[in-house]
């Protein structure tokens, strides 16, 4: 005979397992905010526009955001080494690569492959 299981080991194990995930869930959410300079905007408006994305349901504007977002991505990782040798222009850097698509926002770049 085997001997039997702690359900409720197991249990508080798994709970404490999701807290440990939501905390660090909410914790790289407000990392993507400052690292996107959003932390510029109130609260309010940042409401406001996870609303709006939330609700859309245009798939091509969705998977422009979406390549968007991976190309930020892809950039920081990128310059991550290089950045800690710059003090300056770190804003103008990250900046660089969206700079054509930030003023509409979640429109594509003309010529980009989401602009067809």
């Amino acid at each position: 005979m085997r001997k039997p299981r702690d359900y409720d080991a197991e249990l508080k194990a798994l709970e404490d397992k999701a807290k440990e995930l939501k905390a660090r869930k909410v914790q790289q959410l407000g990392e993507l905010v400052i690292a996107t300079g959003a932390d510029a905007f109130t609260p309010e408006e940042l409401a406001g526009a996870l609303i709006v994305i939330a609700e859309t349901k245009d798939t091509a504007r969705r998977e422009a955001w979406s390549k968007r977002g991976s190309a930020f991505f892809h950039s920081r990782s990128r310059r991550s080494a290089p950045s800690a040798d710059r003090d300056s222009g770190s804003t103008t850097d990250r900046d660089t690569g969206s700079a054509q698509t930030h003023p509409g926002g979640a429109q594509p770049a003309p010529g980009s492959a989401g602009a067809a």
